[in-house]
Parts: C-alpha cells; sequence; structure tokens
C-alpha cells in the first residue's frame, strides 16, 4: 500500500487517494502512519496495521448443549403444547440487514424500527424507551410508521417473494398438523431427579391442562435424561408443496381493530398490521388481551403498557399474568433477531424484572402454562454428563479440537425457553440431517475424483461418494470445489445440483446454480417428485452461513432419502440474518466428515482477509492498488471522501466503473451511515426528487423480499403498480405499498446485507462513531467483498485492529448442535476430515 503525498505533490502519489481537493482544506489529523504534504483534502494512505494474535481456535459455542433427538414428528409432544397460531407471523422478523447485528448485551435496547432494527440489545435486557413512547408509554403517530420487512401488505407481490413465504407458511402447517396428532404426554424420563425432574413434570403439566410445577425455574439446572443412541428407522414424510399466501385482512376486520385502536390511544396507522398480524379475530383478541398489541413489530412494552391502561383502567396490573406471556413472547422474538432460537430462564428472569414484573418465575410459570413458551434442557450426553462446550476449529474453524476440561469442572446444563417455530424447526433440521446421513449409499467416485482439479475438489468428491452430510470451509477461490463436485455427480449420472445465497452469487459460482429460494419455490432448479420431495441425487449448498434456521429446515425437509447434502461456506463471515447458526453448529457437532479447502485466495486482499480471520490486521504489500486505506478526521469527511473514491479515484486507478463498486458501511443511522452515505451518492451520480416513492429512475437500490435476503440493482421506471427494479438481470414488480418495507438506496449497504456478495471494487466505511459495531467477523466479512480493489475510509484509529484482535462472533443461543450431537454419535456420523 503506497502512500499519499497530496494534491499537487510529487509525481509518485498514490493515484487511489489524489483527490480534486474540493469541500475540505488544511492539515488532516489523527493518522496512524505515512506523511501528508500539499493542501485540499487529500488524505494519507497506509497499510492496515497490525494486530496482536489472539488464541488460538475459534471462539467457543454457548448455545445449549445436546439434547435428544426424535423424529419431527414427536419433537411437539415433547416440547409441550404450542402458542395459539398467530397469522401474519411473519410480520415479526425483521429486515435482511437487522437480523444480526446489535448493541452487546448489558446495553440499553433502541427502539428496532426497520432503519435501526440493527441496534437492538440483548433480549435479556430491558429496552430503552422508543423515541416514540411518551412518559407514559402511550403510542404515537411515529410507531405506526414503523416498516417492516415481513409485515403484510396488500397489492400484488413479487412471485418468488410469494412463494418464499408460502414454503414458510407450509414448514408451520406441517408443525401445527404434527403437534395436534400426539397422542399424550411423553413417557421418558422416569429416572430423572432434581432439576431434571421438575422440568419434565411441568412439560407434562402443560400437556395436561394442569398448572406446573415452579420449582425448577428456582434450583441450578441439572442433567436430564441420556440423549439415545439411535433413532426410530428413516420414513421422511411425504412433503407437501407450498400452500397459497394468506389473505389479506378485510376491510371489516382492519375497521373493527380501529375502533379499539381508538379506544385505546393507540394510532389509527397500526389497524392493518394488527389485523395482519392477530387475524380476522383482531378486534375481539385486543380487547380480551391488550398486550396483544406486544406481537405487532415495532411495538415496545411501554406503549403496550399503555394501551392496555387506556383499555383496562384500574384492573390493569404489572403483575397480570396476560402481560407476563406477552413479554416473555417479546423478548424471545427480540432475541431471535439477534440470532438466539433460544434463551436461558435466568436470561428472562432478568429481563422481566427490568420491566418491573414483581415475580418474574411465577411469570415464566404462567407463560408456560399458556403455552407461550416452550422449555428444553439440553447437554447431556448418554453417560449424564453435560456434552462437551468447546466449538469445534483450529484459528481457521476447518479442524476439531478436543476438550480436555473436566468433567466435574463443566457448567451446569441451563433451562432453556424459546419459540415454538424456532424450536420445532431446530428439531425438524436436526431430524433431517440425520436422516440424510443414515439413508446415503456409499458409493465409489475415484474416476471423478482423479480428474478433479485440486486435491481439495478431489478429497470433497470422495467425502461426498461416501456419506450423506459432508461441510466444506474454503474462501471465494474454494468456490471452484463445491461446484467441480456437482459437475462430477453429473458426469456420473446423477441429478445434481448448486444452490447459492443470492443472484450475485449465482454469478460468481456459473455451472447452473440455482438460490435456495428459487430451488424451495420450484421456480429454478429440477422440481419436485411424486411424493414432494426435491428431485435431486446430491445438492450442494454454497454460502452455508447464511442459512437460517427455518430456510434450513425446510430445505432438508424437502431433500428425498438418499440425497447427499454438502454444506460449503467460508467460516469466518458473518451469519445469518435469521435466527440460528445452522452451519457452525454442524461445524461444531463434530457429525460428518469437514473438508478444510487448501486453496486459499490469491493476492493482497487474499492476504489480508486470511490474517483477519486469525485475528490480526496484517501489512500487505499491495503494488496494484489492491488495497488502500484513507484517513478521515470526521464522518462529514469520510462521506466526502467516499464520494470522491467512488466517483473519480477507483475508476481513475484502478479501471472499475461507478456502477461496479460497492460502497459498505457498519449501519443505516450516523453521520456516515447508509441514510447519509446514500443521500449524497445520489446527489453525486442521480440527483432527483425521488417523486416515486423517495427513488428516481436509475437509482441504485437494495431490495429485501424477506428477512435475510438483500438482491441489489436499480430503478427501471414507475407506474400505477409500483416500482420496477432490475435486480442483477431479473426483473422486479414493488407494489407501491410496500416500497417503504422493502427498498432502500443501494449505493451504500451494511455488510449483513452484503455477506454472500462480492463486486469488483469496494469501498467500506469506517467512521469513528461506529467503532462499537465493530468485531471481527464483520471485519471480515467486509473486507473480503472485493474482487479486484479495496478502499477503506478509516477513522476509528485503533478501535478496528482492536476489534479484529480482540472481539470475536457474538454469542448466539441454538440447539441444534446439541440436538444432533445426540441423534448422531460420533462412530455412527463417521467424523471429521480435512
Amino acid at each position: 500500500m503506497a502512500e499519499d503525498s497530496g494534491h499537487g505533490g510529487a509525481a509518485t502519489e498514490d493515484p487511489v487517494a489524489r483527490e480534486s481537493g474540493h469541500g475540505h482544506s488544511g492539515q488532516h489529523a489523527g493518522q496512524h502512519s505515512g506523511q501528508h504534504s500539499g493542501h485540499g483534502d487529500a488524505a494519507a494512505e497506509e497499510p492496515v496495521a497490525g494486530g496482536s494474535r489472539p488464541e488460538s481456535g475459534r471462539e467457543a459455542s454457548s448455545a445449549g448443549g445436546s439434547g435428544p433427538g426424535t423424529p419431527a414428528g414427536a419433537a411437539a409432544s415433547r416440547a409441550g403444547r404450542a402458542p395459539d397460531g398467530v397469522p401474519g407471523e411473519a410480520a415479526s422478523r425483521a429486515t435482511a440487514d437487522e437480523g444480526a447485528a446489535g448493541a452487546e448485551a448489558g446495553q440499553p435496547a433502541s427502539r428496532a424500527t426497520a432503519d435501526e432494527g440493527a441496534a437492538g440489545a440483548e433480549a435479556g435486557q430491558p429496552a430503552g424507551r422508543g423515541k416514540d413512547g411518551g412518559a407514559d408509554g402511550s403510542l404515537s403517530d411515529e410507531t405506526s410508521g414503523v416498516a417492516e420487512t415481513g409485515a403484510t401488505g396488500g397489492g400484488s407481490e413479487l412471485s418468488e417473494a410469494q412463494a418464499e413465504l408460502a414454503a414458510q407458511q407450509e414448514l408451520r402447517s406441517r408443525i401445527e398438523k404434527r403437534k395436534a396428532g400426539k397422542s399424550g404426554p411423553i413417557a421418558a424420563g422416569g429416572k430423572l431427579s432434581g432439576t431434571a425432574a421438575d422440568l419434565l413434570a411441568a412439560v407434562r403439566a402443560v400437556e395436561s391442562g394442569a398448572t406446573p410445577s415452579g420449582t425448577f425455574f428456582e434450583a441450578s439446572a441439572a442433567p436430564r435424561k441420556p440423549a439415545p443412541t439411535s433413532m426410530a428407522g428413516p420414513g421422511r414424510p411425504r412433503v407437501p408443496m407450498p400452500e397459497p399466501a394468506p389473505r389479506q385482512p378485510g376491510p371489516g376486520t382492519v375497521q373493527a381493530v380501529l375502533e379499539v385502536l381508538v379506544s385505546g390511544g393507540a394510532p389509527e396507522g397500526l389497524a392493518t398490521r394488527v389485523a395482519g398480524v392477530l387475524g380476522e379475530q383482531a378486534a375481539d383478541a385486543l380487547r380480551e388481551d391488550p398486550w396483544r398489541l406486544l406481537a405487532v413489530p415495532g411495538v415496545q412494552p411501554e406503549q403496550a403498557d399503555g394501551f392496555a391502561r387506556a383499555l383496562l383502567g384500574s384492573e390493569c396490573r404489572p403483575d397480570d399474568g396476560r402481560r407476563a406471556a406477552a413479554l416473555v413472547g417479546w423478548l424471545l422474538e427480540r432475541a431471535a433477531l439477534r440470532g438466539h432460537t433460544a434463551l436461558e430462564s435466568a436470561t428472562v428472569r432478568t429481563a422481566l424484572d427490568g420491566y418491573s414484573v414483581p415475580d418474574p418465575g411465577e411469570a415464566l410459570r404462567h407463560a408456560v402454562a399458556e403455552g407461550a413458551v416452550l422449555v428444553f434442557q439440553d447437554g447431556v450426553d448418554a453417560a449424564g454428563e453435560p456434552a462437551e462446550a468447546e466449538e469445534a476449529g483450529t484459528a481457521d474453524g476447518h479442524e476439531a479440537q478436543e476438550d480436555e476440561e473436566p468433567a466435574g469442572l463443566r457448567e451446569p446444563v441451563p433451562v432453556l425457553l424459546g419459540l415454538d417455530r424456532y424450536a420445532l424447526a431446530e428439531e425438524s433440521l436436526a431430524d433431517g440431517l440425520a436422516r440424510l446421513v443414515r439413508t446415503a449409499q456409499p458409493a465409489s467416485w475415484e474416476d471423478a475424483a482423479g480428474a478433479a482439479g485440486s486435491p481439495s475438489a478431489a478429497e470433497l468428491i470422495r467425502a461426498a461418494a461416501g456419506h450423506g452430510l459432508v461441510a466444506h470451509t474454503g474462501g471465494e477461490t474454494a468456490r471452484a470445489e463445491p461446484a467441480a463436485l456437482v459437475a462430477a455427480a453429473r458426469s456420473l449420472g446423477l441429478s445434481a445440483v448448486a444452490a447459492v445465497h443470492s443472484e450475485n452469487g449465482r454469478r460468481r459460482t456459473g455451472g447452473g446454480a440455482v438460490t435456495v429460494q428459487g430451488l424451495l419455490s420450484g421456480a429454478e432448479g429440477p422440481g419436485r417428485d411424486g411424493d414432494g420431495a426435491l428431485a435431486v441425487d446430491l445438492l450442494a449448498v454454497l454460502d452455508a452461513p447464511q442459512l437460517d434456521v427455518e430456510t434450513a429446515a425446510a430445505l432438508v425437509e424437502s431433500l428425498p432419502d438418499g440425497c447427499r447434502l454438502v454444506l460449503s461456506g467460508d467460516p469466518g463471515v458473518l451469519w445469518s440474518a435469521g435466527a440460528g447458526r445452522v452451519f457452525a453448529d454442524v461445524l461444531a457437532a463434530r457429525v460428518c466428515p469437514v473438508v478444510a479447502s487448501r486453496t486459499p485466495d490469491p493476492g493482497p486482499l487474499g492476504e489480508l482477509v486470511s490474517g483477519i480471520g486469525v485475528g490480526e490486521l496484517v501489512r500487505v504489500d499491495a503494488p496494484g492498488k489492491e488495497a488502500v486505506i484513507v484517513p478521515v478526521r470526521d464522518a462529514g469527511e469520510a462521506v466526502h471522501r467516499t464520494v470522491q473514491l467512488v466517483a473519480d479515484s477507483v475508476p481513475r486507478a484502478i479501471g472499475v466503473p461507478p456502477a461496479e463498486t460497492q460502497v459498505i458501511t457498519v449501519g443505516h443511522g450516523g453521520s456516515a451511515g447508509t441514510r447519509a452515505l446514500n443521500a449524497a451518492l445520489k446527489e453525486r451520480f442521480n440527483p432527483g426528487p425521488g417523486r416515486f416513492g423517495g427513488f428516481d429512475p436509475a437509482d441504485r437500490v437494495a431490495y429485501s423480499p424477506a428477512p435475510g435476503r438483500t438482491l441489489t440493482g436499480s430503478v427501471v421506471s414507475a407506474d400505477a403498480e409500483g416500482l420496477r427494479v432490475d435486480c442483477e438481470g431479473t426483473a422486479v414488480l414493488v407494489p407501491q405499498d410496500r416500497v417503504a418495507s422493502v427498498l432502500r438506496h443501494g449505493w451504500a449497504i451494511t455488510a449483513h446485507q452484503a455477506a454472500g456478495m462480492r463486486w469488483p471494487a469496494v469501498v467500506v466505511v469506517l467512521p469513528g462513531d461506529a467503532a462499537q459495531g465493530l468485531n471481527r467477523p464483520w471485519v471480515y466479512t467486509a473486507f473480503s467483498r472485493g474482487e479486484r480493489h479495496l478502499s477503506v475510509v478509516h477513522g476509528m484509529e485503533q478501535a478496528l485492529p482492536r476489534a479484529v484482535a480482540e472481539i470475536p462472533s457474538e454469542v448466539r443461543t441454538t440447539r441444534l448442535r446439541s440436538l444432533l450431537e445426540g441423534l448422531l454419535p460420533p462412530g455412527e456420523a463417521g467424523g471429521s476430515s480435512g
């Protein structure tokens, strides 16, 4: 990386850093190294400072331990009574960039709007009063304008989004049918004692309609029954085709809800969303239980309390059981936005205490009795000892390591609380993966392996030939290996498919790759057989870290017996925007071969990103200006320099046009967030009044048709039906009433939105006031999005190397790892390799 001698300096100045000098003057302060000469707004560009190497190995998982692995059909019987079905529950999900980011645990939570959902606090802490919550906790009109990607809206929808929603509804329908078919309480657990026995008794009490005992909420957790070592023979149920998308609430329903909202002092604009979430009987539901308003995205507990006081008067009390059940559900939904599929009961009790619940333990017992929450205690192996909690992985996350901690020193296994949708999705996914492991017939593909283009590709082909489930880890260059596997399987006459996260990933993969959502909806791929299963013999899923637990469950349940599944991805990138950490849990469970690619990403960018992966921000030589750092003093200067880089410096020095350069920043808010950057970039590249919902033809946009998915594109035109957008060659119609909730300007996006995609050039903006949003996976993801060039607009000083060296992934509490370990003991699963 070269230094910048400034505007009008020596002839050897760095062409990337040379700027026009408009807008700023004087010396730049806060530079770490290198010299600045000249004037204007030229800034020194310097190599990335080195960071200290952390301890080897990836961070230990905090996921719940192993639990009994029963088939998905029996999951509901074990879990207890589920809450009443909530039509339109998809509305509770946040947009693609909101699901995984948030404040660290222990910080007050901010209001989770569509623009600020990434700044939520850990569900175990009280939320700060939102900007729209008055002193009395009442709702304001601003609340009604909260944009949610998952919210139901009228008008015609993009067929792909409809299909995705239908797939989610299909999964929930199967779950409900299985729960309805249970014959009674589970019969296992007769030898349990202590907390585990109390837990089982509570679940059985819920199933029988009695009030559960509260003992297990008071005592420390203890191991429960051994996990089974075998599972009933495979017998995948017939997979139904996706059902039609749910119908929108009728005018009569909306009007009835409106009357209730007005009587409770709530904004009239909430009526449609309330009706969409609570269904046709929404008005009656609110009169009976005003705290049901918390099920609507964007509504905070203080606001629901104000609504309840207006409706109930003196009967509104902080210890009302209805309030407790609603708060528990709201806390778990908030946790899901941060990726958790469950929370420890102690965490939930602490959070309830922060909301002035007089007796949190009693509140939890009531929530269990009402079916608002399911109870689990996982993490006990067949010997009755807590399962190992150390996550598999070396510094690069590719190899397993043994946990040598004495069993007596391990922490007690906690009691976990979860919502039925995530709990049953994880159990369904675990059952499906175990089914694939047990039904695959080993084969010999030696001729195909011998013809592979690299040793790693050959190893992957051999592993897939002998196993029903294989994990593959590697960077961008390693994507060629699963592509080679798919080609080899096709040469053997098998139906093999490569599935990716986005259209951008399809472009980088080639070979007829499909998107995961397109495959599930039937819009892409080979279609389904007579039983409703996908007609595939081998499925390789690239970008596997982006799989959330519900999508993964729907995908695995759609695979036929004997199908081979390969999960491939880079373990260093950010996890899925939705709940779960599927790829990380599969790696940590050690239930299948793990093939670690030995093909590194080349060049200075590959060297830089590899260092970040092991906790070091290394200094790299970049003779071709592949990586450049541009120090800035403040957020205003960061925005100014970003526009100059995209418009002038990168095209002139690197040859990448502005249309192929992507800006990535930490969040949406702030003086250098996506909103501020997009406003400046629009003014530079496509000024206009924003006549169509804030957009003009030729605007670059980020389109989020569903939680966890972002497609980049540009506005083509607008008419009475909505905005017409070109998303990387795919024509998309965004209805007028959906524009505000699913569309943003896309010159600048967040790293969570960018995960799974790459561009020829990337400008990463790191303003000094956003340091708290950084960790190692964020930096790894953002810095690895550029194919040819990376510019870093850097105002964080030492916060950047500190984030890389000292701040690992945020912890997510999940159950998939423990479920897999219970279903697939290491000897049966086939171990790991690579």
